[in-house]
């Protein structure tokens, strides 16, 4: 399944989100903490604690940030 690494009100967050509903796809979204220093499970996952990041096991994808990569990636693997 498709894990989301977001923050609340982030619009770049909202981007993705809109994307995968666009898509009908269903996924786990992570709510993470305002302060970038605190965002430890998403620095393991990414290597950086920036938000959006998407973890897509099924195509390999084990964190992916920055929310243009994430829709890119997203319209050419599912649309």
């Amino acid at each position: 399944m498709l894990e989301l690494y977001r923050l609340p009100g982030c619009p770049y967050c909202a981007k993705v989100e809109n994307k995968l509903d666009e898509l009908d796809l269903e996924y786990e979204t992570h709510n993470v903490l305002p302060f970038r220093f605190l965002r430890f499970e998403v620095k393991s996952v990414s290597g950086q604690s920036g938000v959006p990041v998407l973890v897509d096991p099924e195509h390999g994808v084990e964190g992916m940030a920055e929310s243009d990569a994430i829709v890119t990636h997203l319209e050419s693997t599912y649309a």
